[in-house]
């Protein structure tokens, strides 16, 4: 009997979320932004989450002049599909309408052409790259083990080599995929304004000052301050009530 009602429920989940997706979509085509938004917020109420159901709620937020909850959700779209060709395209227009205009340091050296490569997919499609490879592998002992000629025999043991450098490669580029998508902790300044300052204290010197919208990355927490990095490099601790974690 418990099992049909947490059937029964699941069920019922999964309507509600489908029946607030169209309906959100329908109130956004209506130009009612502010209640789409809130039918796609009680998408993820639910723990139900997309990259369709981030999307239009960035979309939500962006037609309402709301920059920072626009990027934010955009981001979290490309969270769950960095390659998101609608959500990347977003992002830049949201981004227009923000105030600090940071440089981008490339990366030099053997870090920028390790960090190019496996950065072309993340890091589930390099496990399923590793995969196929793994299974052509397995196809190239299959057939050097029952091969009755030599030559043959050769060409097989030669692919599997060629094969297992292209499993080892994948392999190594979905663990440092995955090990960099753990370690980064992008966030969004939700704050109109505010002060980054040189220790996380209020009675500090101000740094500088990052407004509404602007991309930080996290790289520790101390109490009520967060110390945050920014793509020139510059460093410094700001509020946490200030800033709104991606990947949180």
């Amino acid at each position: 009997m418990k099992k049909l009602i947490f059937i029964f429920l699941f069920i019922t989940q999964i309507f509600f979320a489908q029946t607030a997706f169209e309906k959100g979509n329908d109130l956004y085509k209506n130009g009612k932004y502010e209640l789409a938004a809130k039918e796609y917020e009680s998408i993820l109420a639910s723990k139900k989450e997309s990259v369709e159901v981030y999307f239009n709620l960035g979309n939500c937020y962006y037609k309402m002049q709301k920059t920072a909850p626009a990027i934010y959700n955009y981001e979290k779209a490309l969270v769950l599909n960095p390659s998101d060709k609608d959500a990347l395209n977003n992002i830049k227009f949201a981004q227009k309408r923000t105030i600090d205009e940071i440089k981008v340091i490339p990366k030099v050296g053997f870090a920028k052409i390790l960090r190019d490569f496996t950065g072309i997919y993340p890091f589930n499609t390099w496990a399923y790259i590793a995969i196929g490879f793994s299974f052509l592998f397995l196809l190239f002992f299959i057939g050097y083990f029952f091969s009755k000629t030599g030559l043959i025999k050769r060409v097989f043991f030669v692919g599997m080599f060629i094969v297992l450098v292209f499993v080892l490669v994948t392999v190594s580029a979905a663990f440092f995929e995955k090990s960099h998508f753990d370690n980064e902790r992008p966030a969004i300044v939700f704050a109109e304004s505010a002060d980054v300052r040189s220790e996380p204290q209020n009675a500090s010197s101000s740094i500088f000052v990052l407004h509404e919208g602007t991309k930080v990355y996290v790289e520790e927490k101390l109490d009520n301050w967060k110390k945050i990095v920014l793509t020139d490099g510059t460093e410094g601790w700001i509020d946490s009530n200030a800033i709104k974690e991606v990947k949180d």
